[in-house]
């Protein structure tokens, strides 16, 4: 199997390197710094799998028209507001690849990918599996969850090529499902990472050294977290999905949606300290991009469940006034 990464920052490289160890031929697109130190030393994972230094079945290249041959995938895994840029400076892949797939956040990037690359290549895709660039040729694989990845067909199929791409990312360590509703996953999968950024930076921005469990083991902050998954689970349901928790355990849709709210409280709680009984220094891409005076995806994230609230005539005040505020630190930092 040949896979293309097309964004191989954190995530990208995360995954491609755990793809490449199992003997995967793994291409990296990725900035010049981070391509040049791959090439020279190799690819340093650190994180919750252990410290990894990965060299075989790796290629770094900076441009897309510098990765050689024909690819069976190409994995798109840039930030939201980069993808139009980056798809443009690709076509030169375009008629070398047989599938393409999407690991970014949104609803909306399966659809641009078909624009790009034709209906008949796209595969849905989905993961919460986190990785942060922390240098060239480092990066920290920060989360995982016991199923970390879904892949299906958009119409709802699993194919031959979904099962390959989901066979391939479970023996490199990420376990993976292929499945019928991928559409639904997405959906849940954004409203889990638009629970957890407006959270972190609604509450945790202001402190640098501060992670996500930090504020889940306090009451208002558990109470907060709460509030924010009622709202977009409003939304969800509203869209025809009942909540499954794909992401169990980091994911508490589920018990937003079926315990009381106080009851939903005492379950975030637990969250939190067991992230911090485990030590896991997680936050979110929004947080560290915040941290780091960087654009936010908060387009990305927010904008569909307010576009659907809007339509369904459901009421979302903290969602709105979150993304008020991110959408105000975002254009400050963009200025």
């Amino acid at each position: 199997m040949r896979v293309a990464i097309l964004g191989a920052g954190g995530l990208g490289s995360v995954v491609g390197g755990y793809l490449a160890e199992t003997g995967v031929d793994v291409t990296l697109i990725a900035r010049p710094a981070h391509a040049e130190a791959i090439r020279e030393k190799g690819l340093s994972i650190t994180g919750i799998r252990g410290d990894k230094l990965i060299r075989d079945n790796l290629t770094a290249v900076v441009k897309p028209e510098e990765a050689k041959g024909e690819f069976d995938y190409m994995m798109l895994i840039v930030k939201g507001k980069d993808t139009r840029s980056a798809l443009d400076g690709a076509s030169a892949l375009k008629p070398r690849v047989k599938a393409l797939l999407s690991l970014q956040n949104g609803v909306e990037k399966d659809e641009t990918l078909i624009q790009w690359g034709g209906r008949e290549k796209v595969i849905g895709a989905s993961t919460i599996e986190g990785g942060t660039l922390l240098g060239p040729g480092k990066v920290f694989n920060s989360i995982t969850t016991p199923t970390t990845a879904y892949f299906g067909e958009i119409d709802g199929k699993v194919t031959p090529r979904v099962r390959e791409i989901t066979e391939a990312f479970s023996r490199a360590g990420l376990a993976s499902k292929a499945v019928d509703n991928i559409v639904q996953v997405e959906w849940e999968k954004l409203a889990q990472i638009a629970m957890a950024s407006g959270y972190s930076v609604s509450t945790l921005a202001m402190l640098p050294d501060a992670t996500f469990g930090d504020g889940l083991r306090v009451r208002e902050g558990a109470e907060h977290y709460v509030q924010i998954g009622t709202e977009l689970l409003a939304v969800y349901r509203g869209l025809g999905y009942t909540p499954q928790n794909f992401y169990a355990p980091v994911s508490k849709l589920k018990e937003c949606d079926t315990l009381s709210f106080e009851d939903a409280v005492e379950q975030v709680l637990a969250l939190g300290e067991r992230f911090l009984r485990e030590k896991r220094k997680a936050r979110t891409s929004m947080h560290e991009d915040v941290l780091h005076r960087r654009k936010t995806e908060v387009d990305f994230i927010f904008k569909p469940f307010l576009d659907k609230a809007r339509i369904l005539g459901v009421q979302i005040p903290t969602i709105t006034a979150m993304y008020r505020v991110i959408k105000t630190v975002d254009t400050i930092i963009d200025s």
